[in-house]
C-alpha cells in the first residue's frame, strides 16, 4: 500500500487512530480461524462518516479494505487475503436508542452481544441468537456473518431480527435500509440482502433491530446414550412430537471425554448426550420437561438428569461452550481446528449424518468431534489435526471434503452459522454451482473495484489449507519457517 494513502488516513482520523506499527498489523492479520495475512494498515473509525471517507479513499486508490468486528469469525472473514485496511469497528459501541415499547433498538456495530443482552434484560426483553461467542463478539459481525447459536430452532438467526441498517457502500455513499417498523413492504429487502454478506458489500455502521420478551422459566434434561445414532433419532423425534424446545445440544464421546478431563464437571460416560432446553410459562416448562423425559428413554436414552436450578443449567451450558478449547486437550499431540465446522443437515437426518461423520473420520485417520445446536439441523465437527504434521492436516482437508459431500448429498447446507469467507469458500461454491453468477453480478453492481473484503466466497481459489496461523508443515531444512511461506518444496 502506498505511503500516501497512510499519510490520507491520518488526515481523516487523526494519527492516534490509524496504526501501521508491525505488532498491531501482526494480531489484526488474523481471527478464529486457522488463517492468517498480515494487513497494510488498521484504523479505528469513530463514526459512519469516517468510515465514509476511509471508502472513498480505498476505492479511489483501489485499496483492498476489510471490515472488522471483535475477531470471533472462525472461517478466516476478516483475514486480509490481498493486504490493505483493516477497519476495526470496535470503537462504534454505542446503544444509540432502546424503545421497549416498539420492541426495537437502535445500535452501532461495535455494541457486543452479552452487554446489549445485559441492557434489555433490565426491562425484561432479551436478543436470544445466542451465539457462543456472546460474550465478545459485536452485534455488527453478526449481522455480517448472520450469526446465529442453540436457539435458532425456536428464536431464529441474526437476519430475523434486523429492521434496517445504515451502509456505507463501496463508494463511500451511505444508504439507510428498512424501517423501525416490525412489518416492511416497502421496495426491495436490502437490509437482508446485506445480512450474511460478510463485508463483501459495504461497511454497516448502524444496526436497527427487534427484540422480544425474555421467558418466564426454563429447564433442561441431559440424557445420555449408548449411541450416536440414538441421540440424533431423539433430536428428530422431539421435533416430531410435535415438541418445540429453546434448543437440543449433541455431543459425542470425543467431546463428552474433552470436557471432562478439562472441566472435571462430571457427565455421564457415554458414546453421546442430550442437553434439551425448554422455556416458556413455569407450568408449560414442568409439562415438557415431563415429556422430553420419556421421548428420551423411548428412543434409547440409559439415564437422564433434569433441572429448572439457574445454576445448575448454566453449569450445562458452560461445558457445552467449553467444547472447541477442550478437544485441544484431548491428547497431547493435537489442537483442535475450525475445518468442516458448522453444517446443517434437515433434522431427520440428523442420525445418518453424525453416523457417517464418525465412519468418515475412521476412513481417514482423523479425530472428530461432532456437537452442534442439533434442534435445527446445525452440527459442528471440530478437526483434531497434529499442527506440525503435512500429513494430519491433508489427511484433515480430505476428511472436509467427504463430510461436506455427505452433507449436500443429505439435502443441508455447508454452512448453517459461521459463513463462508475462506474455509467453507470451495464447498460453498458446489453447493450454490447455479447462483454462484447472481451473487457475482450483485457484488460486481455495488463493488465495481473490488475492494470490499476481495478474494472470498465465491472468489476464493484453490485449497482451504492457506496461510496457516500455525507453524506447519515444518521439515528440517526449513529450520522455523513455515514450508507454506518458504521456496522450499517437500
Amino acid at each position: 500500500m502506498k505511503h500516501e494513502v497512510v499519510g490520507e488516513l491520518e488526515k481523516i482520523l487523526g494519527k492516534e487512530r490509524v496504526s501501521t506499527e508491525i505488532a498491531d498489523l501482526y494480531v489484526y492479520g488474523f481471527d478464529a480461524s486457522i488463517h492468517h495475512v498480515t494487513p497494510d494498515a488498521v484504523v479505528r473509525p469513530a463514526n459512519a462518516q469516517q468510515v465514509s471517507e476511509i471508502v472513498k479513499l480505498a476505492n479511489r486508490t483501489e485499496t483492498p479494505i476489510v471490515p472488522r468486528g471483535a475477531g470471533t469469525a472462525m472461517c478466516g472473514h476478516t483475514v486480509p487475503v490481498k493486504g490493505g485496511i483493516i477497519v476495526d469497528m470496535t470503537q462504534m459501541n454505542k446503544i444509540k436508542e432502546l424503545r421497549v415499547e416498539d420492541l426495537y433498538c437502535v445500535v452501532e456495530p461495535g455494541v457486543i452481544y452479552d452487554k446489549l443482552n445485559a441492557e434489555l434484560s433490565k426491562r425484561g426483553f432479551w436478543f436470544p441468537a445466542t451465539p457462543g461467542s456472546g460474550e465478545a463478539c459485536t452485534i455488527g459481525g453478526m449481522v455480517a456473518t448472520n450469526a446465529s447459536g442453540m436457539r435458532a430452532i425456536k428464536y431464529g438467526a441474526t437476519r430475523d431480527y434486523v429492521l434496517g441498517l445504515e451502509v456505507v457502500l463501496p463508494t463511500g455513499e451511505i444508504i439507510h435500509t428498512g424501517t423501525r417498523t416490525l412489518k416492511n413492504s416497502s421496495g426491495y429487502q436490502l437490509d437482508r440482502l446485506m445480512v450474511g454478506s460478510e463485508g463483501t458489500l459495504g461497511i454497516i455502521t448502524e444496526i436497527t433491530m427487534r427484540f422480544t420478551m425474555k421467558p418466564k422459566a426454563s429447564g433442561m434434561t441431559v440424557a445420555a446414550f449408548k449411541s450416536l445414532k440414538d441421540a440424533g433419532q431423539c433430536v428428530s423425534n422431539i421435533i416430531a412430537k410435535p415438541l418445540l424446545p429453546s434448543a437440543i445440544e449433541l455431543m459425542d464421546s470425543v467431546c463428552i471425554k474433552a470436557i471432562n478431563k478439562c472441566m472435571n464437571i462430571g457427565l455421564p460416560d457415554c458414546e453421546a448426550l442430550c442437553m434439551i432446553e425448554v422455556d416458556g410459562h413455569p407450568v408449560a416448562v414442568e409439562e415438557e420437561m415431563v415429556t422430553v423425559e420419556e421421548i428420551c428413554k423411548s428412543t434409547g436414552a440409559v439415564s437422564t438428569e433434569k433441572s429448572r436450578d439457574k445454576k445448575k443449567i448454566d453449569e450445562w451450558t458452560q461445558a457445552r461452550k467449553a467444547i472447541m478449547p477442550s478437544l485441544s486437550r484431548y491428547g497431547e499431540k493435537f489442537v483442535s481446528v475450525a475445518l468442516a465446522d458448522d453444517m446443517s443437515v434437515p433434522i431427520s437426518r440428523i442420525p445418518e449424518a453424525v453416523v457417517a461423520f464418525q465412519k468418515i473420520a475412521e476412513e481417514n485417520g482423523v479425530v472428530v468431534g461432532t456437537y452442534g445446536h442439533s434442534a435445527d439441523g446445525n452440527l459442528h465437527t471440530k478437526m483434531l489435526v497434529e499442527p506440525y504434521s503435512r500429513e494430519s492436516w491433508k489427511a484433515g482437508e480430505k476428511a472436509v471434503g467427504m463430510i461436506y459431500d455427505k452433507v449436500l448429498e443429505l439435502g443441508g447446507t455447508v454452512t448453517g452459522e459461521h459463513g463462508v469467507a475462506i474455509t467453507k469458500a470451495p464447498y460453498m461454491q458446489k453447493e450454490r454451482a447455479d447462483s454462484l453468477g447472481a451473487m457475482r453480478a450483485i457484488k460486481h453492481a455495488l463493488d465495481p473495484k473490488n475492494i470490499m473484503n476481495p478474494g472470498k466466497i465465491f472468489d476464493w481459489e484453490g485449497s482451504i489449507i492457506y496461510e496457516l496461523r500455525y507453524p506447519a508443515f515444518l521439515e528440517p531444512s526449513c529450520s522455523s519457517t513455515p514450508c507454506n511461506q518458504c521456496d522450499n518444496e517437500h
